[in-house]
């Protein structure tokens, strides 16, 4: 069985996604179905959208199963 990393990045932010905790309340998917996809994997597509709406997306899981953080950019010197 081959085992499925729940950690999304894309160059602004990092997505995790946390089972354990997720009431499958499926608000992701109804409410971003472009980023939060039920029938593919990997089934976070972070690339779906902006990172804004994927934030506040996030903001909006009941269970807090899917966290973000942003990403630390270099600045060239």
């Amino acid at each position: 069985m081959e085992d499925y990393k729940n950690e999304f990045s894309n160059n602004e932010i990092t997505v995790t996604y946390e089972p354990a905790l997720c009431i499958h309340a499926e608000k992701c998917a109804m409410e971003l179905s472009e980023v939060f996809r039920t029938s593919v994997i990997p089934w976070i597509n972070l690339d779906g959208t902006e990172t804004e709406r994927i934030i506040n997306q996030i903001k909006r899981c009941p269970s807090g199963a899917l966290k973000y953080q942003k990403n630390i950019t270099k600045r060239a010197s």
